[in-house]
């Protein structure tokens, strides 16, 4: 009989969990789909650049275009990698990978495009039951799913940025890019 009364709970459990990691499963797809046009997005505007003027800054004590464009994929590599994944921060003192130094525009829109997919197979094979656990984020108490939509923040918090030096030397940027 114990075993009977104890089927109920099971079910219960079962379909209160699948229910969650459907929606769990929903947030991710939902999230890489919006990683992808920003990706897109992002690129465009790399591209819109002239090379020559990738190391325009609007003030002195800006980042450049370059910068921009590399400071998201050094982002976009802690908050996933590191952060959310556990791995071992790069040391900005000596990894030169995701750092403008003298990398021509070809290479750093390979360099982004590249962060970019990582990032997405990263996503896609992570535990979604994990989505929730909390880690510290600069002194604020936050869960993973939070990280990735501060990650997204931060891209178009960058890239927006961007977008501004390119009407600042008379280009006019791509047509903004829907859901993202």
């Amino acid at each position: 009989m114990k075993k009977i009364s104890g089927l109920p709970s099971i079910i219960l459990f079962a379909l209160f969990t699948s229910g969650l990691l459907a929606q769990q499963n929903d947030f991710v797809k939902g999230y890489l789909e919006r990683l992808e046009n920003s990706k897109e997005y992002l690129i465009l505007v790399a591209e819109m650049m002239p090379e020559e003027l990738y190391k325009y800054k609007a003030t002195p004590e800006s980042m450049s275009f370059a910068e921009h464009l590399m400071h998201i994929s050094w982002a976009m590599d802690w908050h996933s990698q590191s952060l959310m994944g556990g791995r071992e921060a790069r040391d900005w003192n000596t990894d030169t990978e995701l750092k403008v130094d003298d990398k021509s525009k070809k290479e750093m829109i390979a360099t982004i495009d590249k962060i970019f997919d990582k990032t997405k197979a990263f996503i896609s094979s992570f535990d979604l039951e994990r989505l929730d656990e909390r880690l510290d984020y600069f002194g604020l108490d936050r869960t993973k799913r939070q990280v990735l939509l501060l990650l997204s923040d931060h891209i178009t918090h960058h890239r927006a940025q961007m977008l501004v030096y390119l009407r600042l030397n008379g280009l006019k940027p791509p047509r903004y890019v829907l859901y993202q």
